[in-house]
C-alpha cells in the first residue's frame, strides 16, 4: 500500500490537566480524529466518547495500524518517545505518516518539582520491568526517578530497598501536572493514587558493580559455570559494546551472557540440558535482564541458524569442527571466543589457531584449607582462542 500524502496519525503527549493543557494544534487533531487510542484514563481526560479505543491487553499497536490512512490520534503520557508508545509506532510507520506533539515527561515534571537537575538523575521505567534492573544504580548520592506500575508499587519498592540494605529518602509523586497532584514523603502506611512515580535519593548502600567476574555464588548453577577470574578475561576478549548481540552457546549457567548484558549488550543463551536452562532462566530473572537476554533450549549446532545476527559468540563447552564451520556460515564477521578444558578441544583450537587468531592458556590456583593449614589448589587449565569469523 502506498503511503498517505500527509500524516494521518497524531501522537499527543497528555498531562493530568487533560484537554485544557493541550495546544491548539493538538486540540484540532483531536477534533478531526475518527478514532482516538489510549489508556482508559487518557480517553476519559479528553472526553473521547464513542471515538475512544482502549489499548488491548497485552499491548499491541495493531488496532492503530488498522486505521492507516484515516485521521487518528494516539494519547500518551507526557513525552511519547520517553518510555512511551512513540517507539513502537515510529518503527512500524514511515516518518511522513505520523506527527508527535509531546508534553513534558513525568521525569521532567518530577525533576522540576523536586529541584533536581534532570541531567544528574537516573530515569528508569519500572512499570514493565522488575526492581532488579535498578540494583546496580543504587550507589550513595544517586538520584533516581522511577515510573511505577500502580499504586501498590511504591510499597513493593520500599521493601526491596530495605532487603538490599539501601538507605534512601523516598518521595512519592502522584498525578503530576494536574489539579490532583500530590508530592509526599513515602510512609509505609499511606495509600497512593495512580499514576504514580517515585524519586529515590540514595544515602547509603552499595549498588552492584558492573565489572565482569562476579563470584560464582551470585548465580544459580550446578557447577557448570565459567569461574569468576576466567569470566573476567573472557568478557575482556569478547569486548562488549552497547546493544551488541552475543550468542552464549552451551551456556551452562548463562553467567557470561548475563555479565555481557550488564555491560549494555543483548544476548541469547543456548543450552541443551533442561535443568541448566532452568538455572539460566532463574539468573535472567534475578538480574532483571528479561528485556535484554533470551534463552533457547536445545543443541546449539542445530539452533544457531534461527538466532538473531551475532556481533560476538562465546562457546564455553561443546566446541567442534562442525560447529566452527556452522559459525563461519551463520555468524560471519562476529568476534569468537572459545574456552577449552579438554585435550581434544584444545587440540582443535591449536589447529585452528595456526590459521589466525590469538591463543592463550590460563592456569589459576586458589588458597584452600589443607588439613589444619592452607595450600594452593589448582583449577583445570583453560585454553582460550580469540578470533574473528
Amino acid at each position: 500500500m502506498d503511503a498517505p500524502a500527509k500524516a494521518w496519525l497524531t501522537i499527543i503527549g497528555l498531562q493530568e490537566d487533560g484537554i485544557e493543557g493541550l495546544s491548539p494544534r493538538a486540540r484540532r487533531a483531536l477534533d478531526e480524529a475518527s478514532t482516538i487510542f489510549g489508556g482508559p484514563r487518557h480517553l476519559e481526560l479528553v472526553g473521547a466518547g464513542a471515538r475512544g479505543r482502549a489499548w488491548p491487553l497485552p499491548f499491541s499497536i495493531a488496532p492503530v495500524l488498522a486505521e492507516r490512512g484515516r485521521p487518528s490520534v494516539v494519547l500518551a503520557s507526557g513525552d511519547p518517545f520517553h518510555f512511551g508508545a512513540g517507539r513502537a509506532l515510529a518503527q512500524a510507520l514511515p516518518k511522513g505518516e505520523w506527527l508527535s506533539l509531546p508534553a513534558p515527561s513525568t521525569f521532567a515534571l518530577a525533576a522540576n518539582a523536586l529541584g533536581w537537575p534532570l541531567e544528574d538523575c537516573l530515569c528508569r521505567a519500572l512499570h514493565a520491568a522488575p526492581a532488579q534492573t535498578i540494583r546496580e544504580d543504587l550507589v550513595p548520592d544517586a538520584r533516581l526517578i522511577l515510573l511505577m506500575r500502580d499504586a501498590q508499587a511504591p510499597h513493593q519498592l520500599a521493601r526491596q530497598l530495605a532487603a538490599w540494605e539501601i538507605t534512601a529518602e523516598i518521595t512519592v509523586l502522584e498525578r503530576l501536572g494536574g489539579p490532583h497532584q500530590r508530592i509526599l514523603p513515602y510512609r509505609a502506611g499511606d495509600s497512593f493514587a495512580a499514576p504514580v512515580a517515585v524519586a529515590v535519593a540514595v544515602m547509603a548502600g552499595g549498588g552492584l558493580s558492573r565489572a565482569a567476574g562476579r563470584p560464582e555464588t551470585s548465580y544459580a548453577h550446578d557447577g557448570q559455570i565459567t569461574k569468576a577470574a576466567i569470566r573476567a578475561v573472557t568478557l575482556a576478549a569478547l569486548a562488549p559494546r552497547e546493544n551488541e548481540m552475543l550468542w552464549d552457546l552451551g551456556a551452562g549457567s548463562g553467567s557470561v551472557a548475563i555479565e555481557w548484558c550488564r555491560l549494555g549488550g543483548r544476548a541469547t543463551a543456548v543450552e541443551t540440558r533442561a535443568d541448566r536452562a532452568a538455572n539460566i532462566a532463574a539468573n535472567i530473572a534475578a538480574f532483571g535482564l528479561g528485556a535484554r537476554m533470551s534463552l533457547t533450549q536445545g543443541d546449539h549446532l542445530g539452533r544457531i541458524g534461527d538466532l538473531p545476527r551475532a556481533d560476538a559468540v562465546f562457546v564455553g563447552g561443546g566446541f567442534s569442527q562442525p560447529l566452527f564451520e556452522a559459525l563461519c556460515r551463520h555468524a560471519e564477521g562476529a568476534r569468537l571466543v572459545v574456552n577449552a578444558v579438554t585435550l581434544e578441544t584444545e587440540a582443535l583450537l591449536i589447529a585452528l589457531a595456526a590459521k589466525g587468531g590469538r591463543l592463550m592458556r590460563f592456569d589459576l590456583s586458589e588458597v584452600q584449607p589443607l588439613g589444619p593449614m592452607r595450600g594452593w589448589k589448582s583449577a583445570r587449565p583453560v585454553t582460550q582462542w580469540v578470533t574473528t569469523l
